[in-house]
């Protein structure tokens, strides 16, 4: 049975759809619809864990059975879409803009590599975030930006492929 601590229903959702029972989502974090599961398929346990205060807006949640993406609290993910079929850590505080697109695996590609996302990270306007990138904390992403390398803490990435065009100050 699920804790008690993690919301099980969305209240007034449009869609009438179901929470996967695998899935942590805080009381205080705020899933839009459920429509967001239509491709969610994993077999973890949990699949998907959204942190205190953080808040989903439509996203497409298109997660293998493999798949794991864990939601920092206070992140805002706007209409965003993930294809996870391994792992994915988004950080605390972080924002990632509509039409974005963050992938760890090619579909059919053998072999998924994590994305891990930094706390206080700004992913701009369908930016696409690529297998195996790691994102530094404090960072911004352009967008459109296709981020296929790792990015310093505290950097400002652009184009495609993101190059590193300016180092912000460390807070």
């Amino acid at each position: 049975m699920r804790s008690e601590r993690f919301i099980t229903s969305i209240k007034n959702d449009w869609y009438d759809g179901r929470l996967p029972e695998n899935i942590e989502v805080a009381p205080t974090a705020f899933v839009e619809t459920s429509y967001s599961f239509l491709r969610y398929r994993s077999r973890r346990s949990p699949g998907l864990l959204v942190g205190e205060g953080a808040a989903l807006y439509a996203p497409v949640l298109d997660v293998g059975e493999g798949g794991r993406i864990e939601i920092g609290a206070g992140a805002l993910i706007s209409s965003a879409r993930f294809i996870a079929d391994s792992e994915m850590m988004i950080g605390e505080m972080t924002m990632i803009a509509w039409g974005a697109l963050v992938i760890d695996c090619r579909r059919g590609c053998g072999r998924a590599r994590p994305v891990i996302i930094g706390r206080n990270v700004w992913i701009g306007f369908e930016a696409c975030i690529l297998p195996g990138v790691t994102i530094g904390e404090g960072s911004v992403v352009g967008a459109r930006a296709v981020v296929r390398d790792n990015l310093p803490p505290f950097s400002v990435a652009v184009g495609n492929p993101a190059r590193v065009v300016r180092q912000l100050p460390a807070r």
